[in-house]
């Protein structure tokens, strides 16, 4: 009982990872587009 205990907290954590990890990439991603968006916007005024 114990190693399949051991097991699902090793999936979970794997998931909760790789979770975070693309929640993180989303996150750049959209703060990169704002910050092109920006210097897009200053080239034009200019």
């Amino acid at each position: 009982m114990q190693n399949q205990e051991k097991g699902i907290t090793l999936i979970s954590l794997v998931i909760t990872i790789i979770i975070l990890l693309i929640l993180a990439r989303s996150n750049n991603s959209s703060i990169n587009r704002r910050q092109w968006n920006n210097r897009k916007s200053r080239r034009s005024k200019i």
